[in-house]
């Protein structure tokens, strides 16, 4: 056997040492690691919570991790919908890698027969009009949450929202594109809120602010994060830092120091404007949830 022969003979070997090595089960690709996008190189040291995040690249969505509210007549908070819309489990889909929440004229659903008030003598029927709520089955308590999103492009409100025991947060309620022509600005701007749900409290707001973009929220894709922990809470428009609110400055307004579950919705918001039968079906588009936890 000449060098070369030899060369080739080992070579060979080698190859096939290398290709029984990675049987097909194993995955030789390294997982990808995702940071906020405000914090690209993880000097915050987070962590992703895989059990609350997900890319939504699968066929369907992952039930044992997301709850698509009115599953087997299960409504979280006892909330159906904000009328006259309501919530439908045929309004969620998975499509394109993207999780997509649909509003729909549907005057064939069957409706509550429920009437909301909304107070100054307003109130509403279920009626005409389907939406749909997905919230997460897992619950997490501080710590960075991210969504890429495109709100759609008609007068209904998608959100991004938390909930837990006497409290709710609101990253953003996106209205894409109101009816009533000077509530204009709303095409661009996000709303944070925190409500305190605590006994006797029914969920008043106890701060609010607004920040007006640089985009219309359902003109493309962008980033909306906010970071969450005992004294703070900071939220990120594109990985830029757009607003601050302190809990020293809040004092007993700050009702944030339980749990959460992650919500994302459609609503119709009457005060803004309802759309109509011509300006549906719209969909919130969503390409990914992320959380992320740090010591």
């Amino acid at each position: 056997m000449n060098n070369g022969t030899k060369l080739f003979f080992l070579l060979t070997v080698l190859s096939g040492l290398f290709m029984l090595s990675c049987t097909p089960d194993e995955d030789v690709t390294p997982k990808q690691n995702f940071f906020p996008e405000s914090d690209p190189y993880n000097t915050g040291n987070w962590v992703l919570i895989e059990e609350i995040s997900d890319e939504f690249e699968a066929d369907q969505l992952d039930e044992d991790k997301w709850l698509i509210q009115g599953r087997d007549g299960e409504y979280k908070s006892n909330f159906i919908g904000r009328a006259p819309s309501q919530f439908s489990t045929e309004n969620v889909r998975l499509e394109d890698g993207k999780l997509k929440i649909d509003t729909r004229w549907d005057p064939d659903f069957d409706f509550s027969d429920e009437i909301q008030e909304y107070g100054n003598g307003t109130s509403y029927s279920y009626e005409n009009i389907t939406t749909a709520a997905v919230i997460s089955k897992n619950y997490f308590r501080y710590g960075y949450m991210e969504i890429k999103c495109k709100a759609a492009d008609v007068s209904v409100s998608n959100a991004f929202w938390m909930t837990g025991p006497g409290a709710e947060l609101d990253v953003f309620e996106f209205i894409g594109n109101p009816k009533q022509e000077h509530k204009v600005h709303l095409e661009t701007e996000q709303k944070f809120t925190i409500h305190d749900w605590s006994p006797g409290q029914n969920g008043a707001a106890v701060w609010s602010d607004t920040v007006q973009l640089d985009w219309r929220v359902a003109g493309g894709y962008h980033t909306y994060g906010c970071e969450w922990n005992p004294e703070y809470l900071k939220f990120y428009a594109d990985g830029e830092l757009i607003k601050t609110v302190l809990k020293e400055d809040l004092g007993d307004a700050w009702v944030l120091d339980d749990i959460l579950w992650i919500w994302v919705d459609a609503e119709t918001f009457p005060w803004h404007g309802l759309p109509v039968e011509s300006d549906l079906p719209a969909d919130f588009e969503i390409e990914y949830i992320r959380v992320w936890e740090n010591d």
